[in-house]
């Protein structure tokens, strides 16, 4: 995947999502900067940028994706992709419903998916070295470029949902001392029926990640 690396930007995503809306650009693309001054987190939080962490943004065409991996599914199947990068380098990371990296009971980085004209933009912060005092730092150091390297082959590989979601659905019970908040309101993981979509089933209620 061609890379592209700045010093400072305000969002890897935003800069992105502007190139795609430009139609200046050829897929795949990814964004990787040093530092953002307003870095975008789920729920259009914030995220706090501190420089040695990592800020990147790709963008691949909705074509390209495995044929059963629906949109709905997608900010799952990039986070499960990444956690096992992470995973394969040493780390204890595990994901959290629908696109949090946390080690123990703190977070560590996320993910946040748009969809642009007929492309799928993912953004990813990962605490690598530094953290403010609410989230914590990767348990290891990694290289962020070698992460880039080792992640970007396994998107490539194209794994099916079903491969994917087969994996995460066993390690799912990592979930269930946490909550997640739907429509608002903060609702227990532990009441959580994951089903094979990706969807939570909450009280007879299907729940889908809108991030």
């Amino acid at each position: 995947m061609k890379t592209l690396y700045f010093d400072t930007l305000a969002s890897t995503q935003v800069y992105l999502k502007e190139k795609l809306i430009d139609k200046n650009i050829s897929l795949p693309l990814a964004v990787v900067c040093e530092l953002q001054t307003a870095g975008v987190g789920s729920r259009d939080n914030s995220w706090t940028s501190q420089k040695g962490n990592l800020f990147l943004s790709f963008a691949l065409s909705i074509s390209s994706l495995p044929k059963d991996l629906k949109l709905e599914s997608a900010s799952i199947y990039f986070s499960y992709l990444l956690k096992e990068t992470l995973e394969d380098l040493g780390s204890k990371v595990f994901l959290k419903w629908p696109n949090d990296l946390y080690i123990n009971k703190k977070k560590v980085g996320g993910m946040i998916t748009n969809i642009v004209n007929d492309n799928i933009v993912c953004g990813v912060g990962l605490n690598l070295i530094k953290s403010s005092n609410s989230f914590a730092n990767l348990d290891l150091e990694l290289d962020k470029n070698i992460i880039l390297k080792n992640y970007f082959k396994i998107i490539e590989k194209k794994p099916s949902w079903k491969q994917v979601f087969s994996k995460y659905k066993i390690n799912f019970y990592t979930n269930q001392n946490f909550s997640t908040h739907i429509k608002g309101i903060k609702v227990s993981l532990s009441e959580a029926v994951l089903e094979d979509d990706g969807s939570l089933n909450i009280n007879g209620e299907r729940i889908y990640s809108l991030r």
